[in-house]
């Protein structure tokens, strides 16, 4: 039994990897096939391209890829058809798999896209779109799935896999061990970005903003944890090209889960990072930074005033958010210096954050195979998923 699959950056890769097991708890014989990423990987997937190819953010920044991420998806697209899945399921990456799914869903081949595009926040158009490419849509959020049924298109809440695995109650001291860092006074998570592109924008910004928290915290020290070798390495480059390698700084081969969970607060990254934040309730400032022609396309599109995760599904600005010029070294450390010395602002946060941890724990690894096993039609029988409904 084949299932096609496409993940396009780390936070997708993850949800793949999770999604796989779910279903394979049902289906031992489910072959995944298509783009995936280390974990995926792990999980018994196979890759046709290397998934790094697709994680690119941005209008300009996938202008200078265009055609070699066009070359993969017609690539793709024809192996997929010359030897059919049971379904399709692309994970996030929506520019891309929407347009694979398209194609798929044209000739015959069920099509599941598995994250919500962000229509709630900006481009509402594509829900055309995602009607023609989509069978169904499986939404992390559970103000997403109104949307769609409001618009006729087939929808399941799945809540957030994070949500379920992420403990409700976090062990600082525990995490600091696993570390090696009980000893600090004040520690700081930077988590400058998942790909490459983002690290092109955020190194040198994250490493300015670390030496000017030393300046005033002289006791601190920062955690890095980086998701790949390649990414790893961009940034210990940074380091040594900006004069900055005495830095006192730890640098992670992953391990977000110790970083946050360890931190007094963190230098985020916009994305799925600030929500995996939030569940570990570690108090944040968010930033980014694109091409300014790419910002100001996208600030125009945009309905919401924020862009962090924790801030939209508050309904508020609960967490800073630092954009494009506003994201300085000045102003982001200014930023955290106030969240490590103002503790009561940090005991207020972390209870939103518990808030936001339980709507999203919903057992999510049984809600998503219920919703994909009704494709498999063909192969070995398949047991029926034990789907816990919370209020």
């Amino acid at each position: 039994m084949r299932i096609g699959v496409v993940a396009g950056e780390s936070s997708g890769d993850l949800l793949g990897s999770q999604l796989i097991e779910a279903v394979q708890r049902h289906c031992p014989s489910a072959q995944f096939v298509g783009i995936a990423g280390p974990r995926m990987l792990g999980a018994g997937a196979v890759s046709w391209f290397p998934m790094e190819k697709l994680a690119v953010r941005g209008y300009v920044e996938v202008l200078r890829h265009y055609r070699e991420i066009v070359g993969i998806h017609n690539r793709l697209v024809r192996r997929l058809l010359a030897e059919p899945p049971e379904v399709f399921i692309g994970i996030d990456a929506p520019d891309f798999n929407l347009s694979v799914e398209t194609a798929l869903k044209k000739r015959g081949i069920p099509t599941v896209h598995y994250v919500s595009p962000s229509i709630w926040a900006w481009r509402a158009e594509r829900l055309e779109k995602i009607r023609a490419a989509a069978s169904k849509v499986l939404t992390l959020f559970p103000f997403e799935a109104p949307l769609y049924e409001k618009a006729g298109i087939p929808v399941a809440y799945v809540g957030h896999p994070m949500a379920d695995e992420i403990p409700e109650i976090i062990d600082h001291s525990a995490a600091r061990a696993q570390i090696r860092l009980g000893h600090v006074t004040h520690l700081i998570a930077l988590l400058p970005g998942s790909r490459q592109s983002e690290l092109d924008y955020h190194s040198a910004l994250f490493i300015e903003t670390a030496r000017a928290i030393l300046r005033t915290l002289p006791g601190v020290h920062f955690v890095v944890p980086l998701a790949t070798r390649e990414t790893r390495t961009q940034f210990e480059k940074a380091l040594y090209r900006n004069g900055a390698a005495p830095l006192p700084m730890t640098i992670l081969f992953g391990h977000t889960d110790w970083a946050l969970g360890a931190a007094d607060a963190a230098l985020v990254a916009s994305g799925t990072a600030t929500l995996e934040a939030a569940l570990y309730k570690c108090p944040m400032v968010i930033t980014y930074r694109i091409s300014p022609l790419t910002y100001w396309i996208v600030k125009r599109k945009m309905y919401l005033p924020y862009a962090g995760l924790p801030n939209i599904l508050a309904g508020e600005f609960i967490v800073p958010e630092l954009m494009q010029k506003e994201a300085t070294a000045r102003n982001l450390a200014q930023a955290l210096v106030n969240l490590v010395h103002h503790e009561p602002a940090r005991k207020k946060l972390q209870v939103r954050f518990h808030e936001m941890h339980c709507s999203l724990k919903q057992n999510n690894g049984e809600r998503v195979a219920g919703a994909i096993l009704p494709f498999l039609r063909r192969g070995e029988p398949i047991a029926g998923p034990r789907v816990a409904l919370h209020a």
